[in-house]
């Protein structure tokens, strides 16, 4: 599975590293610099690499590259929802996933990865789970491990992992017993741009003709900034709110393996995927 971990900053710099079976060399991230100087923007470079003896595999979050190093083939997506699952697990403990939040926390780091990763296998990636192995840094519990030397690593097993459900705790009661699952779809529409009027429009076809949404904006450089040699290109990032552009819906929802009759409740959410104007 998954060997090694490197992350690389914004300046093509190696801040941190981590190894779980045998050591990987960083000359093999040469491979994954050369295709990024091929890439005309940070977020173009190729999310796998083949390399004589491994592949890379990355993701660009909070411009920082994580970059995993595989030695056999492996279905891409597995690695790249993991190295997500990463990012979000620094920023839930750190409240930012930074290059300077990731170097003053190096130790809960270290001690993370270990956790969600077994011998390269990802074990623990809930973040219930891992707030009980791992307790979250605070100025405290820094000062007092400084002193005594102890870490924040749990004394007892975690009860999410005796749990049927493993991201919830077991014997949890509330007031209120609800169940929530997201519906979240990705839609590539047509757009069209008036370079005259500077007026953007974006169809996502077919719709509800009395709710058509539409977008405008105005684009202006920052004052005393030269002009462009070069056009530039614009991200465009949206999102409908209790909407499914597909008209997917859900029929029913049964829950199992709960003594209670909980509350079922649906979100539908419509978000861009990537798109590009060039002007």
């Amino acid at each position: 599975m998954i060997h090694s971990l490197f992350l690389i900053n914004a300046s093509g710099d190696i801040f941190l590293e981590k190894h779980w079976k045998s050591v990987v060399s960083r000359s093999v991230c040469d491979y994954f610099f050369e295709a990024q100087e091929r890439a005309t923007e940070p977020e173009n470079v190729p999310p796998v690499i083949p390399t004589p003896h491994h592949y890379l595999i990355s993701v660009l979050r909070h411009h920082i590259y994580f970059v995993a190093v595989i030695q056999s083939e492996v279905p891409p997506l597995f690695v790249i929802e993991f190295l997500h699952r990463v990012v979000d697990t620094f920023q839930d403990y750190f409240g930012v996933c930074t290059e300077a939040a990731i170097k003053d926390n190096v130790v809960v780091v270290y001690e993370l990865l270990e956790e969600m990763l077994d011998n390269g296998f990802p074990l623990a990636t809930e973040s219930n789970i891992l707030k009980e192995l791992i307790k979250p840094p605070t100025i405290l519990r820094t000062m007092v491990n400084t002193i005594t030397g102890s870490t924040n690593v749990g004394e007892q097993l975690p009860t999410g992992q005796l749990s049927v459900v493993p991201w919830r705790r077991t014997g949890v009661k509330y007031t209120n017993n609800e169940a929530y699952f997201d519906v979240v779809e990705e839609i590539d529409g047509t757009y069209t741009f008036d370079p005259v009027t500077k007026l953007l429009t974006w169809d996502v076809g077919k719709i509800n003709p009395q709710k058509l949404p539409s977008l405008k904006g105005t684009m202006s450089l920052q004052a005393g900034a030269s002009k462009p040699d070069e056009n530039p290109t614009i991200n465009i990032q949206f999102k409908i709110q209790q909407m499914a552009i597909s008209g997917l819906k859900v029929n029913r929802l049964d829950m199992y393996g709960e003594k209670y009759k909980p509350f079922k409740g649906i979100k539908y959410m419509t978000k861009a995927g990537k798109f590009q104007v060039r002007t």
